[in-house]
Formats: structure tokens, sequence, C-alpha cells
């Protein structure tokens, strides 16, 4: 990349006769070249990584955006290949280049920020940008193009009303992911040389930022109930469908937030790259603001379910905040908490009920989503070691931890078959099976379900959550109603 300065053109040419490659290409960055805002990302990465250095971002607001873009880009590093980049449009500005055009990078983020992406997509001949002092931005931004190229002597690539303030000064404009009616605005100001419009967003971002399939696990909250075998308990049941509904705003919330802190990770994933605030479908902001009202949401109907819901519900989001915060990147005490996120629902459940619960259901639960817990790490290094990486980015694990990781997996999965076991052979089972015997049934079933699930992650066939996989799984599927098929047997007696 290199600085052409700005061409000669004669004033006394008309619009008309000028030769376009001789017009200047000047392109917006944020919501424009990527599908994301520099200065929302840098909010969150601080946010993440300084949180101290969070606190006096207000303080720099006070001094202005310049101060404070500036003191975000030098306090917050980014990886410019990860970012999400409008690649129908970043083709075209390759082919005007390419044609001789002078294309320059003009943008209200801070010069470093700007200067790295330049740099990393090698289109550009000059960079304008935000200094520290003047944020280069709507009327600043129109006045130093015209500074430089004059009046109608240049052409604009911008994406919101706040660049119709250069657009007025521009000889064309190209909207690029414009909302409805503004390259009708900008056709006010300027000829519209071209539109790439936005890519439709819909329900189905929405329910991908929620992540509604997610909500599965949340049945767990139901299994309390169910291992007591009242089944027939309909204020129970409300109570639960309430306290479901509570549970899953509040696990969207923490979805949000471990999205949006987990940027750069989930762009360095082959698939996670493709969830909605990684790959710019939605907008960091809106997940900032939706996150709160989710969560506010949530706590209000967890207080109406009564009982210890509410505190259970509480520590279940501080625990998964610490993990999306740190524990994340801890190797090992990150399936562990994993195990445990999972085991709370249970709790939860039971804790809406006031029911007690039973240590043989505890111990269960812990083993076996532990083992689930090891299932989705090993998923992932397997995806990062077919693409030659050696270390997973934003986590404690190497890529040749996975045979290691495959064996603890397996083994808690067992541990949770011989729980199983031993519960069989209590004193419990006794009192709430008519039929004890028909439930050793149980066992083999879940040694089966166990090898299947790590067969199938070994085979590079895990790409979901391991409980959503199951779900989608015809064989998983067979499994559970096996599984009920026995315990149902069990408690009812044979039929004959």
């Amino acid at each position: 990349m290199h600085s052409t300065g700005a061409p000669v053109l004669d004033p006394s040419v008309s619009l008309q006769e000028i030769d376009t490659r001789a017009v200047p290409l000047i392109v917006d960055l944020d919501g424009t070249l990527i599908h994301t805002d520099m200065l929302h990302e840098s909010a969150l990465r601080i946010s993440r990584d300084r949180p101290l250095d969070a606190l006096r971002i207000p303080v720099w607001l006070m001094q202005g955006k310049a101060v404070l873009k500036r003191n975000l880009a030098s306090r917050s590093g980014f990886d410019a290949s990860l970012l999400p980049y409008n690649e129908a449009l970043l083709a075209w500005l390759k082919e005007q280049r390419a044609l001789g055009r002078q294309v320059v990078l003009c943008t209200a983020s801070d010069h470093a920020i700007a200067q790295a992406i330049a740099a990393h997509l090698g289109v550009f001949d000059d960079v304008m940008a935000s200094d520290g002092s003047t944020n280069l931005a709507g009327g600043h931004k129109a006045q130093a193009l015209v500074r430089r190229y004059g009046e109608r002597r240049f052409d604009y690539v911008g994406n919101s009303s706040a660049d119709l303030a250069v657009w007025r000064h521009a000889r064309h404009a190209i909207v690029v992911n414009g909302a409805r009616g503004l390259a009708h605005k900008a056709a006010a100001q300027c000829r519209v040389e071209r539109e790439f419009a936005p890519a439709p967003r819909g329900f189905a971002a929405w329910r991908r930022v929620l992540r509604v399939h997610q909500w599965l696990k949340n049945l767990l909250l139901f299994m309390p109930l169910l291992a007591a075998h009242q089944v027939g308990d309909v204020d129970g049941w409300l109570t639960l469908l309430l306290a479901f509904v509570s549970f899953s705003l509040c696990a969207s919330t923490v979805y949000i937030a471990n999205d949006l802190l987990d940027l750069e990770s989930d762009r360095a994933h082959p698939r996670k790259r493709l969830r909605p605030f990684a790959s710019g479908a939605v907008p960091a902001w809106q997940g900032v603001l939706l996150a709160p009202l989710l969560l506010g949401t949530s706590l209000a109907l967890g207080a109406l379910v009564g009982g210890t819901f509410l505190p259970w519900l509480l520590c279940y989001f501080v625990l998964t905040c610490l993990y999306s915060w740190v524990l994340k990147r801890v190797i090992l005490l990150d399936c562990i908490t994993l195990a445990m996120l999972y085991t709370l629902r249970i709790i939860a459940g039971a804790a809406a009920l006031w029911m007690p619960l039973s240590f043989w259901l505890l111990a269960f639960s812990v083993f076996l989503f532990l083992s689930l817990a090891f299932v989705k790490r090993y998923a992932e290094l397997q995806v990062q070691a077919s693409t030659g990486k050696t270390k997973v980015h934003g986590r404690g694990y190497y890529t040749s931890d996975e045979p290691l990781v495959l064996n603890l997996g397996v083994t808690a999965g067992y541990a949770s078959a011989v729980v199983l076991a031993l519960y069989l052979n209590s004193d419990n089972v006794l009192v709430l099976y008519r039929q004890p015997e028909a439930v050793w049934g149980a066992v083999p079933v879940l040694l089966f379900w166990v090898s299947w699930i790590w067969m199938q992650a070994h085979r590079g066939h895990m790409h979901d959550d391991p409980l959503v996989f199951a779900v989608k799984d015809r064989a998983s599927r067979l499994a559970g109603l096996a599984f009920g098929a026995v315990v149902l047997a069990g408690a009812l007696g044979w039929p004959w």
C-alpha cells in the first residue's frame, strides 16, 4: 500500500467529461467494507481483556470520540485477517483498482485500525482515518475529502445516513448495506452509481442469536420430577414450564454475551464463523442492548417460579459468566465447569419444586455431563487439527491433546454407567419401582449410547452440542426410547 496523492483534475472540465478512472474511489470501513463496527468490537475486547480500563470509557468519551477511539485502539489488538469483509464489495474494489483507479480507505475508525486493515487487504492506495484529535465522520469527513480532492471530484462508498453529508459533495454514490430508503436519499445528493443490497436478516438470524435449539438442554429442569415418578403433578409441570422459559432466556443472555466476547475465536472456527455476530449478520450493538433485556425478563419470571429457584438461576448466570470470561480458557477446568452447568439445571428444577435431590442423580449427572463436555472439546480439537493448527484459539488446549481428551471423556461416560448400576442396587430402587430388575436394562442402553456418541465424535460427525446432536441423531433417539421403555417397565411392572 502506498499514498499516490490526490489526482490532478482540471476544474474547468465538466463532471460528465471526467474519465471515471481519474476519479478517486473513497471507501468507508464500518458497516461498508466490513460487516461490523470496529469501535464496538474494540470496546468489547477491552471489556473482556482489560475490564478495569473499560471503566475509563466514559472518561475518554467525554474528551471526544477521537480520543475514545485512540485509547481503545491502543489497548486492544485484533487480527485483520479474521474480520467479516463484504466480499462482493471487496471484489468490485479490486476490479476498480485493476482499471487504474485510486482506491482510498476513509473511515471514522482510528488510524491504527484502518492502517492494519489496509495493509492486510492490499487494495488501498491511501488511508484517511481518525487521528486521536479529529473524529473523521460525517461533516468532518466531507470537509477533509473536499479539501483533498475538490468539490464533486470523488466517488464515495458508504452505508448509512451519516454518509449523506459526504455524498452531498461527491460525484457519485455507491450505497452498501443501506437501510430501506437510503439509496433514495443518497440520490437526492448525487447520482447513485451502484448499490450493494444488504443480505436479508429475517427471523432465522435472531433464532440463531438466541440459540433456540440450545434450549433443549433446559429440559433437564424436568428431570427431578420424572426421577421422583411424579408425572401426574400438574402444578409441578406448570411451575417447571415457567422455570424453563426463565432459564432459557437466561441461557440466551449468556450465549449472546459469550458470542460478543468470543468474536475472534468464532471467526477462526470453520463453522462458528457463520454465527450472527461473528459474521456480522447482526450488529454487535444490538446484542449489547438485547442481553440485559433478556436477563431482566428471565429474573422477573424466575422470581415468580418460587421455591429456591431464583438463587440457583443466579448461580447459573454467574458461573456461566465466569466461564465466558475466564474459565473457558483454563484447560480441564473448562470441561468441569460445563458439566456443573448442565447439572445446575437439574438442581434448579428440584429447587423450583422444593424437592430434595438424590445423591445418585447428582453423581450420575456430573459424570455423564463431564463426558459430554469432553465430547464438545474433542470435536473442536478435531476441527482445529484438520486446519493444520497446533493451538486452539481462545482455549487452553493443543491439538495434540486430542487422544487424552478422548480417553478422559470415555472414562467419565463409563463412570456414569457405574453410578447408575450402583444406584440400581440400592434400596431406593425397591421403593420407586415395582419391577426393579427390569430397570437394569438401562445400564447396557447407557453404555451403548456413551460409546456411540464417542464413536461419532471420533469419526468427525459431532458438529453440534452433544445434547443437540442426540436429538437429531436417529440412533440416539432410539437409545432414548429404549432407556425410557425399561424405566417405564420397571415402574409399572411387567404387563403379564
